[in-house]
């Protein structure tokens, strides 16, 4: 008897972890793998709204994008609305972004600060490729404070193929 009772005791154990599991799968996490070509480079075309993905001179992935509000013309001013113009880096990650995820762009550089010291102007920061987290959504193509936005979806694949330290040239 106590043999019998064991079991179904273990079996209705067992039973509850596969249930539990199954629900598991069912919460798709955002976090992705890839194991792919490495991405060697970033491209964002700003007049083109696209971004692409590069294992050297092959393609990997291309992407429609918005910018910053004001998307004309490089970023120079904390609150200009810009994205920024030139080579930059990857240089951070934000699993916990209010924008599903996002990739840190190395803005401002040495040239970016000294000229808006010069001015007597912040050269603003914290620059990253994102998701649009939903809530922003039909909001336009250019509705970012000057970073590159993406569907959550597609910044998932980029936060799993783009490694820190990537290189990424923003062209007007």
């Amino acid at each position: 008897m106590q043999t019998r009772r064991s079991i179904l005791m273990a079996g209705a154990a067992l039973g509850g972890l596969a249930f539990l599991g199954a629900c598991g799968d069912s919460a798709k996490s955002k976090f992705r793998s890839y194991k792919g070509p490495t991405v060697t480079q970033v491209q964002v075309h700003k007049a083109k709204r696209r971004m692409y993905l590069l294992s050297g001179t092959k393609v990997l992935k291309t992407y429609k994008i918005g910018l910053g509000g004001n998307p004309v013309g490089h970023k120079q001013f904390e609150g200009d609305g810009k994205t920024p113009e030139g080579l930059y880096y990857i240089d951070r990650r934000n699993g916990n972004s209010a924008y599903h995820l996002s990739i840190g762009i190395s803005y401002p550089n040495e040239a970016d600060s000294a000229y808006a010291e010069s001015m007597g102007k912040k050269p603003g920061g914290d620059i990253f490729i994102h998701g649009r987290a939903r809530k922003n959504k039909g909001r336009g193509k250019d509705w970012t404070a000057g970073c590159i936005a993406v569907k959550d979806k597609e910044i998932e694949e980029i936060y799993a193929m783009v490694g820190d330290h990537t290189p990424i040239f923003i062209f007007p």
